[in-house]
């Protein structure tokens, strides 16, 4: 049986400008992703990897093209659709962490189910979620602590705990170790695996082959184009060998 793609894009394109300033980011770009995937997107500067990724976090909408998540047509989104379309089904996690420095680090993992006007999850329940989900990448004993008194790789543990507390249908990662020494580097890795081999979908830009390796696959974007797609060899969720 196939896969659910969780991401199709089909002949996506994205300029920026008017005229003879007029520049093609994306040139026609089509990929599928399926449920349980773990795929890293790759590409020197100016690509089109950040605005690839930008689109598939409806952050941002396809100038042409289609875009397709989880069975939901998403291109002619406008911004109130698409910002509660990521509220729903996205997680982030950013390579500068974006946590808010005056809030615990229990505080920064509510902060999705505040926004998400889940109207089933009272106080308590959101609570108990978020302290389950930083216990889930090992900080339950850091809950009360701010930012500035933790590590770069356990503030990265808190962001991961917040993007994982709605129980996303795609985890996105632009650059999740680019702050960061390589034994957290390592840490980080470890734990993104651990989150695919329990069913979860990552999408991962890096411009680090050594990070790349830990995906299945590898998306190599050039020019605004899909240059080639390697297969790492590394087994499927929930596929027997």
């Amino acid at each position: 049986m196939n896969a659910e793609a969780i991401v199709e894009t089909i002949d996506v394109r994205k300029s920026y400008g008017m005229g003879e300033a007029r520049i093609a980011a994306l040139d026609g770009v089509s990929i599928r992703i399926d449920q349980g995937s773990f795929v890293a997107i790759m590409g020197p500067s100016g690509s089109g990897k950040s605005t690839l990724m930008h689109i598939i976090g409806c952050l941002d909408r396809p100038s042409e093209g289609q875009y397709w998540l989880a069975g939901e047509e998403v291109s002619e989104l406008g911004r109130e659709q698409r910002a509660l379309l990521r509220n729903r089904k996205l997680g982030f996690i950013f390579q500068s962490y974006n946590l808010l420095p005056r809030s615990s680090a229990l505080e920064n993992v509510l902060l999705p189910m505040i926004y998400s006007r889940n109207e089933k999850l009272n106080a308590d329940d959101r609570l108990e979620r978020a302290r389950r989900a930083l216990e889930a990448v090992g900080l339950a004993d850091r809950a009360n602590h701010r930012p500035h008194e933790l590590s770069g790789g356990q503030q990265q543990r808190v962001a991961i705990a917040r993007a994982l507390v709605n129980a996303p249908a795609l985890i996105l990662a632009d650059e999740p170790t680019g702050n960061l020494d390589s034994a957290s580097s390592t840490e980080i890795m470890d734990l993104l695996g651990e989150l695919h081999h329990k069913g979860g979908t990552i999408i991962m830009v890096t411009h680090s082959a050594e990070m790349s390796a830990h995906a299945e696959r590898v998306i190599h974007l050039r020019d605004g184009r899909v240059e080639r797609v390697e297969e790492n060899g590394r087994r499927p969720h929930g596929r027997d060998l």
